[in-house]
């Protein structure tokens, strides 16, 4: 019996390091929300790294914030957020939340006096604008905590979701505006036929000039991930800039199946007249497949130039439906 008894006793020591490593195994594949992107939550603070490369730490549930991006702004909102300034609102992304909001300049030149003024806890910028990033130093020198996001990528989307519900305290609106997005993405790209490569140029017009887009941006992106061939990627001119100079000779060339275009700035008519001058008065532009078929495209700003977040998966879904209108209808 004494035996019996000692057998199972050493038994019960053998089996329980492996028992305990096992759990360990399962409990170090899983990612602990906590850590999410890099994100660390430590009682009421915040510990990260903005898109500046800066570790920060920052305390939950801000009372008063500055936001210098619409996009940022409207996602902002969305993840329970509340603003007492803003920059100049867009006829293409309004934030219905946040009109009564202060305004403190527009997008490209903010005014850090007002921002300052305001006496804000914490200020959201977006880190493609030089002038907000200059605003960002002398706001920290003033002791005000500064946030600075950059969304190219879907994949900097979701990242932004989930620092911003931890800020907020509403980490349960995650799984709404990142996790059924990047849900209902895949099941877009799944769809996606794997024997067709259709091919595209992506170009970006302003009053001033045109260029060329590839797949390190956001609708490049989109493109790339739904299966096409974006022509930009094949110009070996510069291949550190993501923005290339528009070469009409190029586009002959290349002959694209699909040419969606991207619009900046508020006066359209001066845009539209840079597109008829810069692409559409070339004789050869008419003999190209794309435009002779009808799939020469502008885009609309609201997903396309904006952030579109959580219609994230809309703006996948409308150039899917453009790309293979056999497939999505």
């Amino acid at each position: 019996m004494k035996k019996s008894r000692f057998c199972t006793v050493l038994l019960i020591f053998i089996l329980f390091p492996l028992i305990v490593s096992g759990c360990g195994s399962q409990s170090a594949n899983k990612v602990e929300p906590e850590s999410d992107y890099g994100i660390n939550i430590d009682g009421d603070n915040v510990t990260f790294t903005d898109a500046r490369g800066k570790e920060l730490t920052i305390p939950k549930n801000p009372e008063r914030v500055v936001c210098l991006d619409n996009s940022c702004l409207d996602l902002w909102y969305k993840c329970g957020g509340k603003a007492v300034g803003r920059v100049s609102p867009t006829e293409d992304k309004p934030v219905d939340e946040a009109k009564d909001v202060e305004i403190v300049g527009d997008l490209s030149s903010p005014s850090v006096e007002k921002i300052l003024f305001l006496e804000p806890d914490l200020v959201i910028i977006a880190s493609q604008r030089k002038s907000q990033l200059e605003a960002a130093s002398i706001l920290e020198q003033n002791g005000i905590d500064v946030v600075v996001v950059d969304v190219i990528f879907k994949e900097d989307y979701f990242q932004v979701v989930r620092l911003f519900t931890v800020l907020t305290g509403r980490e349960d609106l995650y799984e709404k505006y990142a996790i059924d997005v990047m849900d209902s993405i895949e099941e877009i790209i799944k769809k996606v036929p794997k024997d067709k490569k259709p091919k595209v140029l992506i170009l970006f017009a302003t009053a001033k000039d045109i260029s060329t887009r590839d797949s390190n941006t956001t609708v490049g992106q989109m493109v790339k991930d739904l299966g096409a061939v974006n022509i930009s990627d094949c110009d070996t001119g510069n291949d550190n800039a993501s923005s290339k100079i528009f070469s009409m000779e190029k586009i002959i060339e290349e002959d694209p199946d699909f040419i969606f275009v991207q619009t900046m700035g508020s006066d359209k008519v001066k845009i539209t007249e840079r597109i008829k001058k810069d692409v559409e008065s070339n004789p050869a532009w008419s003999s190209l497949k794309a435009v002779k078929e009808g799939r020469y495209i502008i885009l609309p700003k609201d997903l396309y130039l904006y952030k579109a977040n959580d219609r994230y998966h809309e703006a996948y879904e409308g150039l899917a439906k453009i790309l293979y209108p056999e497939v999505f209808k």
